[in-house]
C-alpha cells in the first residue's frame, strides 16, 4: 500500500506534473540512471513545477480555493494558452 504522501503525489489534481515525473523516471530507468541522459525531461519537469507553483501563488494571493487548480481546470488554462 502507498503512502499518503505518494498516493498524493500520483493524483492529478494535487501534482500537476504527474506526466513529467513519470517521463524522468522511465529516462533515467532507460539510461541506467546516467543524469546527462535526462536532462531534457528534468529541465521540462523543472518548467512544469514553476508555471504551477506560479498559479498557485498567484490563487492563493487572490484568495482562489483550491490553490492548485484540478487536472480539469488546468487542462482548461493549458488549452487558453494555445
Amino acid at each position: 500500500r502507498m503512502s499518503r504522501h505518494a498516493q498524493q503525489l500520483r493524483d492529478h489534481d494535487i501534482n500537476p506534473c504527474v506526466a513529467e515525473t513519470d517521463a524522468s523516471r522511465k529516462c533515467m530507468d532507460d539510461n541506467n540512471y546516467k543524469k546527462d541522459m535526462c536532462t531534457a525531461y528534468f529541465l521540462k519537469y523543472k518548467s512544469c513545477r514553476k508555471f504551477w507553483h506560479d498559479i498557485m501563488m498567484q490563487r492563493k494571493r487572490n484568495g482562489v480555493k483550491p490553490e492548485m487548480p484540478t487536472a480539469e481546470e488546468r487542462k482548461k488554462i493549458l488549452e487558453s494558452m494555445g
